[in-house]
């Protein structure tokens, strides 16, 4: 008997209520640490559900774990439901119509990340009630993945010590396994202190912050010729000082981002570029100052999880999409570039086809796809802790770019929906077969200990580090 016959019609039973939550989180997108709505939300999923809830988790508001099951090992699901700045889009529309007053959008789909987690956390526990089998069930609702770094701050407090196995996804164009290939990050403020004076009348006396931080930029541009090519530096001021040129800026705050393949690299790097900023503030007699604001590690990848999951996307095919699925995905990416369109193509290995709108196949295994398109995850903290592993599921036209309007246009359209679900069917699928087969459950964690005892995990954000929590609206500060 395999998992069709087992758990994919648990998660059937489920997906309505589900696909439900994914549009109602879609009408409120909320920034980092400020999803009080959409938390709310799950967090209501979840007891009607009857899951047993912790709120708060690691201190985070916006966090929230829902539990089921007895004994055995546990099995978590990582949900996230935040948003972007600057990317509302009126659902369905295939030309950009911003939401008249909101500025913010789903545009990486975490509305159907947090919603079809949790629907296969939902399948499970249906799955463990019914057939008595020991194993507990968690979904935990993370905040602020875009930049925020919530499940870094989640790790550090402790949150997954008792977790045997996790496992998230995030859409794609494509459906299959997702490689663990990210970028290792830290964003650090960097403050320049200068004095003011008269640029005209008594330049001598001023120092310029906003001098400084010039020259570290061009400190840093020099020194991209000596790091290696997979990494990533990049910067935009906070604050430049002021808006009048005949005032010497007497301070400036600049926000760098640094990214590498390996998390050991990256704060190399990071120490590399705190001594440009440094060398800087010297030669403009300035002095400067820094503070990470958040940090995530590389994804460490588990060959044990991933071959399972493999196994359940090719039992279960691709989602199924329907000629209307495909006419508006074809009117999606009437509004996208042929480099568009071809990217992704490119990033997982494939032959470019301009003619297919959707996806209509699994993606083969292969442990180096997408490395040539990294961005950063704070599932990576999560997989130095537990051995994790990730799906994407196909919830858009083939070719749309994340962070867009056209990825938010798509965030409630029925393909979305059909590939969130299925989706779930084979996070829950995989889990199963954790749950059923204690020799795969220890593969997966030898392996994880193996790497772990290679390379330990150190945490990019340092212990004096707080996350930067926003009050609730209508609560003061």
């Amino acid at each position: 008997m395999d998992n069709q016959d087992t758990i994919w019609p648990f998660v059937e039973r489920k997906a309505d209520p589900m696909i439900m939550l994914s549009d109602a989180v879609w009408e409120v997108p909320e920034l980092n640490y400020g999803e009080f709505t959409s938390c709310a939300l799950h967090k209501d999923a979840l007891a009607a559900q009857g899951f047993r809830i912790t709120t708060d988790i690691a201190g985070l508001p916006t966090a929230v774990m829902g539990e089921a099951g007895e004994g055995g090992p546990v099995i978590a699901f990582l949900g996230e439901y935040d948003a972007l700045p600057g990317l509302s889009q009126e659902a369905g529309k295939t030309s950009h119509t911003p939401v008249p007053g909101d500025g913010n959008g789903h545009g990486c789909g975490h509305n159907l990340l947090g919603s079809a987690a949790l629907l296969a956390a939902t399948a499970v526990k249906d799955w463990l009630a019914e057939t008595g089998t020991p194993g507990r069930v968690r979904y935990y609702g993370c905040p602020a993945e875009e930049g925020g770094a919530g499940k870094g701050f989640m790790v550090r407090a402790g949150v997954f010590k008792d977790v045997d196995i996790a496992i998230t996804w995030h859409p794609a164009h494509f459906a299959g396994v997702f490689p663990a290939a990210s970028l290792a990050n830290q964003r650090i403020d960097f403050t320049f202190t200068g004095r003011a004076a008269h640029a005209a009348a008594a330049p001598h006396l001023g120092r310029s912050a906003l001098d400084a931080a010039e020259l570290m930029n061009i400190g840093v541009n020099y020194m991209r010729e000596h790091m290696l090519s997979s990494s990533r530096v990049h910067y935009a001021y906070q604050d430049a000082g002021g808006v009048a040129p005949n005032v010497v800026q007497a301070r400036t705050v600049i926000r760098y981002t640094v990214r590498a393949t390996e998390l050991d690299e990256m704060l190399k790097l990071g120490v590399r570029v705190r001594t440009i900023a440094e060398g800087a503030a010297l030669m403009t007699e300035t002095s400067v100052t820094s503070q990470v604001i958040s940090g995530m590690a590389n994804l460490l990848g588990n060959t044990t999880l991933e071959m399972a999951m493999q196994a359940n996307f090719e039992r279960l095919g691709p989602p199924q999409f329907d000629e209307a699925d495909r006419a508006f995905a074809r009117q999606i990416q009437a509004t996208l570039t042929p480099d568009e369109i071809a990217s992704p193509y490119k990033a997982a290995n494939l032959p470019v086809d301009m003619d297919k709108p959707l996806c209509d196949a699994i993606l083969a295994y292969r442990a180096d796809n997408f490395r040539s398109m990294m961005g950063s995850t704070d599932v990576g903290d999560v997989s130095w802790v537990v051995p994790t592993v990730q799906a994407f599921g196909a919830t858009c036209a083939i070719g749309t770019p994340f962070h867009s309007w056209q990825l938010t246009a798509q965030g409630k359209a029925p393909l979305a929906h059909k590939g969130m679900v299925h989706v779930a069917k084979v996070m829950a699928g995989t889990a199963i077969d954790v749950l059923k087969d204690e020799t795969l459950l220890a593969r997966a964690k030898r392996e994880h200990a193996d790497k772990i005892a290679a390379c330990p995990y150190i945490s990019p954000i340092p212990d004096d580090v707080d996350p930067p929590l926003v009050p609730m609206p209508g609560r003061a500060a």
